[in-house]
């Protein structure tokens, strides 16, 4: 099996750096998997966003955009953020499981579920993410495996469930209050904190650059629950600076940038350069 730069990240206890992809295509998702290969560690993973990205959540998409990720030798975990949100898990449920049930099936290292609020929402995604015993994930696709570099669908089907990362996203007033319960859910792996939205549910203004002070308190409580409850924390940041600090500040996998932040960052940055002399 194909080494999991993410999870061997967690296991090492050493914060895991990765980017947000929001555009598809295999070309662009291996250029972007190249340019991580690099990594101390190789700790490294690349989130596919299927919530706000321009990523369609199919499996014939997806697992062309995996695979490009994949293909690269000792490259970043490709995971996926779905875009059904906790609230449709319990009587509505069946939103939040197909589409995870696309993503892992398209040979993704993990899910990422955004506005999770309940721990009866996080356990419907745990349940979801898992093969039984422990969970009702279906069986029967047959290309997974070649995602994980894996021979047999059989194969796949006796390592999956201790090698996928299950995250959430706390981002809602909700989830704040219910943190603790989330963070304690049995197979959650990690909260994942979402800045935006977390402002927005707040009643504060989203980060610009960095969340109002007031937000931030909360953000570092998270940090505290997740870590007591013996689950990682990850935080979205927007560029190396932030992610650097989130680091110092013991968050276990951190996001940098983006595909097209750091395109527009990027070309910005020389034009200004070359402009300027």
């Amino acid at each position: 099996m194909a080494a999991h730069a993410l999870l061997n990240a967690f296991k090492a206890n050493k914060p895991a750096f990765g980017t947000w992809l929001t555009t598809g295509g295999f070309v662009h998702a291996r250029s972007l998997a190249r340019a991580l290969i690099g990594l101390p560690q190789k700790q490294s993973w690349i989130m596919l966003d299927c919530e706000h990205g321009l990523i369609p959540l199919n499996p014939a998409g997806v697992i062309e955009v995996i695979a490009a990720i994949h293909g690269v030798r000792d490259g970043p975990s490709a995971l996926v953020r779905i875009p059904a949100t906790g609230h449709g898990t319990g009587n509505g449920s069946e939103g939040v499981n197909w589409q995870i049930k696309y993503a892992l099936d398209a040979g993704a290292r993990g899910v990422l579920v955004p506005m999770v609020s309940t721990p009866s929402q996080a356990q419907e995604v745990v349940i979801s993410s898992r093969f039984p015993p422990q969970g009702r994930r279906g069986f029967g696709s047959p290309y997974t495996q070649e995602n994980w570099d894996i021979q047999t669908a059989g194969e796949y089907l006796n390592v999956a469930n201790e090698n996928i990362v299950v995250l959430v996203q706390i981002e809602t007033r909700e989830g704040v209050q219910n943190v603790k319960a989330i963070a304690e859910v049995d197979g959650i792996d990690g909260l994942f904190i979402g800045p935006y939205d977390l402002s927005n549910a707040l009643g504060y203004p989203p980060p610009s650059p960095d969340p109002h002070p007031k937000v931030e308190q909360v953000i570092q409580d998270i940090l505290r629950v997740a870590h007591e409850a013996g689950k990682k924390c990850a935080m979205y940041c927007t560029s190396g600076t932030q992610a650097a600090q989130r680091a110092t500040e013991g968050f276990d996998m951190i996001n940098v940038t983006s595909d097209v932040g750091a395109m527009q960052s990027g070309l910005a940055a020389e034009f200004k350069f070359a402009a300027s002399a």
